[in-house]
């Protein structure tokens, strides 16, 4: 099915401000069909939730429209995972909306692996109730990233789909109509580190425009920019006066924005900026331990070597943090790949927990990682063994040997790890992946037209 890919413009914008919209080229008719048949879900069964999908089957043909999946391809690659999380949102007439909120912001990285898609069944001007968002809010962690820029809504007509950075703050507008207003709330998830541009590019270089957003931010949005095209070199950018002192100091500050913009010059002293870096995690300051994090990820290859280190006798958070800053590497931290397995035993739960995530984006192209992530399934400990399934997703193929741990789990207690074991299944893709899946689908189908007054 054909895809219509992003232009560069347009990837500036989501890079910038951390949401960009398309139409889908589906017929009027159909959004009308999708709207009443939400409303029809809502008055006789409640909101959906998760299972918003199998209950109106028909959305998926809005993801499967070549405007959405091209976007979704652009940002993501075009091995995006729709996760099991989905809801429908329902704006009341004569809502008052809700306040500013981000839905992850918990996350010590700027690369675009998680991110949510709205989609509109319904005409939706301003006045009835969209979602508000604060552009360039996503790079902010603090309660600063909601005043960082005016309230944008993202209104139009049915059919709009928005596509917007996990750490996005948004909310829901007042709705000053008499009509209802309903959004799905989609959550996806990249699988592949970016090793080429996967949008339709045609400029490699970042172009300082400040019409786009604010010149004291332009290296970090640069920086955004040459990790989507899969560029594996730190910045190489010339320095302008700046002190290593100073950028230093500057990273502790209580100014988030001020903070981040050091963060993102300070890696322009390349390897000599590691160490000094490094003592930034022993910090105290989240804010300290964060940007610094931001900082060693820019620098890149150069710092691998440190945070592996970091990895072995440091202080828990440190050791955590060192984790999670290699795993924000991906492919430049392959090196600490057996390191990162190693630390697949630490005494901390969080150590192992962040450890798992970052097996996924660094060991994707071998199996090395695969037997200590199988054990990790049995750990007991729920975002270990979430982590771990998510890892195996992204090993895909090289991950042959976990079918049957991840088959044990299409039963866990927790259902996004059912959901994750199924898609790790699938990118395993062996006869025996696929057998566990329809052994699984023939206990589990669901029936979309069964509810309390058609039971059979």
């Amino acid at each position: 099915m054909s895809e219509n890919l992003l232009s560069d413009e347009q990837m500036r914008q989501f890079i910038v401000n951390g949401f960009v919209t398309v139409t889908t080229a589906l017929p009027l008719a159909f959004h009308d069909e999708i709207f009443n048949k939400t409303v029809s879900v809502f008055e006789k069964e409640g909101n959906p939730g998760n299972n918003l999908l199998p209950r109106i089957p028909e959305i998926q043909h809005v993801f499967d429209d070549a405007n959405v999946k091209g976007a979704l391809t652009s940002l993501l690659g075009p091995d995006y995972y729709m996760q099991p999380h989905r809801h429908p949102h329902y704006n009341p007439p004569g809502s008052k909306g809700q306040g500013l909120h981000q839905d992850g912001g918990k996350r010590w990285s700027h690369h675009t692996r998680r991110m949510l898609a709205f989609y509109y069944p319904q005409d939706t001007p301003v006045e009835r109730g969209p979602t508000g968002v604060v552009p360039i809010s996503h790079y902010f962690s603090t309660q600063e990233g909601k005043e960082v820029a005016p309230e944008y809504p993202i209104s139009g007509e049915a059919g709009t789909v928005a596509f917007a950075n996990y750490d996005l703050w948004h909310r829901a507008m007042p709705n000053q109509t008499d009509q209802k207003r309903y959004m799905m709330k989609f959550l996806y998830l990249r699988m592949t580190e970016p090793h080429e541009p996967t949008w339709n590019n045609k400029e490699t270089e970042w172009a300082n425009d400040t019409a786009l957003g604010p010149a004291e931010h332009q290296e970090m949005f640069k920086h955004l920019w040459n990790w989507h095209l899969g560029e594996k070199n730190g910045d190489q950018s010339s320095l302008n006066g700046e002190s290593l002192s100073d950028l230093i100091g500057t990273i502790n500050d209580t100014n988030e924005s001020a903070g981040l913009q050091a963060a993102y010059h300070i890696s322009k002293f390349g390897e000599e900026a590691v160490r000094p870096l490094m003592r930034c995690l022993y910090e105290e300051s989240d804010m300290a331990r964060r940007n610094a994090s931001y900082a060693l990820n820019v620098v890149g290859i150069p710092a691998v070597n440190a945070l592996r280190n970091a990895l072995k006798d440091a202080p828990e958070k440190v050791r955590a943090n060192a984790a999670e800053a290699l795993g924000d590497l991906g492919t430049k931290a392959v090196p600490a790949v057996p390191a990162l397995v190693k630390a697949l035993q630490d005494e901390s739960g969080n150590v192992r927990a962040r450890t798992a995530e970052a097996l996924g984006t660094t060991s994707q192209s071998s199996a090395v990682a695969v037997p200590a992530l199988i054990e990790a399934l049995e750990s007991g400990n729920g975002g270990i063994i979430r982590n771990a399934v998510i890892a195996l997703a992204r090993i895909g193929e090289n991950a042959a040997d976990a079918v049957e741990g991840l088959e044990n789990l299409l039963f866990h207690e927790n259902r996004y790890v059912r959901g994750d074991a199924v898609h790790a299944l699938y990118r395993i893709g062996t006869p025996e992946a696929k057998d566990a899946l329809i052994r699984h689908l023939q206990t589990t189908r669901w029936c979309p037209i069964t509810n309390r007054d058609s039971t059979f």
